[in-house]
């Protein structure tokens, strides 16, 4: 039996085992479910990350590429060669010249235990300057940092002196044990074959400020800290165009800083050359005619620190030279500029040479604004064919108006009125303009009009920096001036001016009395201001050049243009040339009768009128010259001289204006001026003419094959 039992219980277990073993069939079907997501999930991750390592590789390469490289690479900007500037027969006003100039390297300073130090203590010591000067100058600049300081890339050679001598230089280059990081090389600079001749027209040049740096984004693209920008003058004026286009370096550098080599380079391209429509014959006789004026009527007791001359082509508007004193040498620019000599070119005391009286001086133009008066007068509907009282003084608006000298002409024609200049005359057509247009609700007023059609009031648009706009008084501007002017003259009017009482009382009760008139009703147009007006006094202000401009359109036939310094700009190579075409800014509103009367009636000045002494024994059978003086009184100081004309009177080529503040009268000092500039040009005074031809030149220079610069083909 015992067998039996035993079987059986085998059995049980054998039968209870199915239903033991169906409890874990879910947890595998779990498991295997896991392990299906998790393969899933990698294959996922696995797809994503090869999509983004083509997404890298491929279509972004390129930008990832120039990330790695920006990290391990500086670009550095290699300065083109500034172009030259030359007058009108290819002459040099400024070229450039290499010169020697030794400069630090920053990394190399930074490496070095005590910064550099001790090899800039060195080459202060080698070159005679000072060790803080050094110092300073390879200090980078920044938000923080005082100046002088390095405003220029870091890895850019720092200039330490500019212009030493090759002795020095050659130290430096040899002993580069005593003067690890520094090193000597050749750097170009502008140079003057000409001294001082025309220096306000070219203007100068010097290295951007950090401001500049900073807020132009152009700027640090095309600047490596080396190099300058024109300041003024041409210079300032077609910079981008004289600069050319700079290269670049592009430098392997470890994270440290440490240069590797160098990975790729660009070449610059030399700046175009700017021809120039100055002729620097006339340019010199224009100066020099200038300074003996100026220093004639120094002698006479005048007292005289200032002058301008401006010759003009009269079919162009070209600036064929223009002069102005107190002059100074663009010399000084080149290198680092001291203190004392920066301060000297903007001292009032040493005459503010800067200023080019020749466009940026306003003065009252006297009776050479006498034409514009004659022309608004006649437009008004005054007769060219009447008659006109001419007396020694006359009553008008309440005062007495005296001629210049208190003479008389009795009855004239407007054709005498212009030659013995009578004030008188001008005064009469002023005032009754002034009448029948006071109550004109649309303030039309016919002189204002005229005068900006000859180019007053406004600036001419030449082709030079920091123009002044001169002033045409009017009813507009005498609101405008009486409302920003109110306060302080109530205030003078009522404390008066006791500084000035000091040393002259007259005076000092003239401008208490002036000022009491601005504050009550400075801003009504008065008769008196039409008046005053009328002779080119009062309120009028003008530039010689605007004079000369005017004076050219009448010569020409009444076209006004836009004067022109530039005349063409020519590539480095020769194969490009880019004229500067004249720009016409307008007409003068005259019929032909009129501008033709004008015109005889200056013709006949310097023969017959206030001119005809300074042009005593000139060969006007020759060359005719017409004109018209001018002397400009202000109160409290000494009369100005002006002498505006044009020549040939028969076939007018040039257009010269003259002006001479505090030295007497038009005829007195500026005319002879004038004379001697035609003198000069054609050759009269038994020198050899500045322009043989008589003409300007009507081509433009080019460049040759070498590089050097042709005169044009018609001189």
């Amino acid at each position: 039996m015992r067998p039996l039992r035993r079987r059986r219980l085998l059995s049980g277990r054998r039968h209870r085992r199915p239903a033991a073993s169906a409890a874990p069939s879910r947890p595998r079907a779990a498991r295997r479910g896991v392990v299906l997501t998790v393969q899933l999930v990698v294959l996922v991750l696995f797809a994503a990350l090869t999509g983004r390592m083509w997404y890298m590789q491929v279509p972004m390469a390129e930008h990832y590429q120039e990330l790695a490289l920006a990290s391990h690479t500086q670009k550095l900007i290699v300065p083109a060669l500034r172009g030259r500037i030359v007058d009108a027969r290819g002459r040099p006003l400024v070229t450039n010249r290499t010169e020697l100039t030794v400069t630090a390297d920053y990394h190399a300073l930074l490496d070095q235990d005590d910064d550099g130090a001790a090899v800039l203590r060195k080459v202060a010591e080698l070159i005679d300057r000072p060790y803080e000067k050094l110092r300073s100058r390879v200090r980078l600049c920044g938000p923080e940092t005082g100046r002088p300081c390095w405003q220029g890339s870091p890895y850019q050679p720092i200039p330490l002196a500019e212009d030493v001598a090759p002795k020095v230089a050659l130290q430096v280059k040899e002993r580069k044990d005593e003067f690890p990081g520094v090193s000597a090389r050749q750097i170009a600079v502008r140079e003057y074959p000409n001294g001082d001749l025309a220096a306000q027209l070219v203007g100068y040049l010097q290295p951007i400020t950090q401001e500049e740096f900073e807020d132009r984004e152009d700027l640090r693209a095309e600047f490596s800290g080396v190099d300058r920008v024109g300041r003024d003058g041409v210079e300032a004026v077609y910079d981008e165009r004289l600069r050319g286009d700079s290269g670049e370096r592009v430098l392997s550098v470890s994270s440290q800083g440490d240069v590797r080599g160098t990975l790729s380079r660009t070449p610059p391209k030399p700046g175009m050359h700017l021809a120039t429509s100055i002729d620097t014959d006339v340019q010199q006789v224009t100066e020099d005619a200038l300074r003996s004026a100026v220093q004639q009527a120094r002698n006479a007791g005048k007292p005289v620190d200032s002058g301008a001359a401006v010759v003009l082509n009269v079919r162009t508007g070209h600036v064929v030279a223009m002069a102005s004193l107190p002059n100074y040498d663009p010399e000084v620019w080149n290198g680092d500029i001291d203190a004392e000599t920066y301060n000297r070119l903007l001292s009032e005391d040493a005459g503010e040479p800067l200023i080019s009286r020749a466009l940026q001086g306003q003065f009252p133009p006297g009776s050479t604004f006498k034409p514009t008066i004659l022309a608004a007068a006649v437009k008004d509907g005054a007769s060219l064919d009447g008659s006109y009282s001419c007396p020694g003084s006359i009553g008008l608006a309440g005062r007495s108006w005296d001629n210049f000298g208190g003479g008389g002409y009795g009855t004239v024609n407007l054709h005498k009125s212009i030659v013995v200049s009578c004030n008188t005359v001008y005064y009469q057509l002023g005032y009754e303009m002034w009448r029948d247009h006071r109550g004109d609700k649309e303030n039309r007023d016919p002189v204002s009009k005229m005068a900006h059609a000859f180019g007053f009031g406004e600036p001419t648009g030449v082709d030079l920096p920091h123009e002044s706009s001169g002033r045409i008084p009017d009813r507009q501007w005498k609101r405008e001036y009486w409302l920003d002017t109110r306060e302080h003259s109530c205030k003078m009017a009522e404390k008066g001016y006791p500084d000035v009482a000091e040393e002259d009382p007259a005076h000092a009760r003239y401008l208490e009395r002036l000022a009491r008139e601005q504050c009550r009703s400075g801003d009504q147009w008065g008769a008196g201001d039409a008046i005053n007006r009328a002779i080119g006094q009062g309120d009028v202000l003008v530039t010689p050049l605007q004079l000369a401009r005017a004076y050219a359109a009448i010569a020409n036939g009444g076209t006004v243009y836009e004067p022109r310094v530039g005349r063409a700009l020519l590539s480095a190579d020769g194969e490009r040339v880019e004229e500067i075409e004249p720009v016409e800014a307008g007409e003068l509103p005259l019929d032909d009768r009129t501008l033709n009367y004008i015109q005889k009636a200056l013709t006949q000045v310097p023969k017959k009128g206030t001119a005809s002494g300074a042009f005593g024994g000139f060969p006007q059978d020759k060359v005719s010259v017409a004109g018209k003086t001018g002397t400009a009184s202000t109160q409290g100081r000494a009369d100005s001289s002006w002498f505006a004309s044009y020549a040939p009177a028969d076939d007018p080529q040039f257009a010269v204006a003259a002006m001479i503040p505090r030295a007497g009268t038009g005829g007195s000092a500026a005319a002879p001026l004038v004379r001697k500039i035609y003198e000069g040009i054609y050759g009269f005074a038994g020198a050899e003419p500045a322009l043989p031809s008589g003409t300007p030149p009507t081509a433009t220079p080019s460049v040759r094959e070498d590089g050097s610069i042709a005169p044009p083909d018609d001189h």
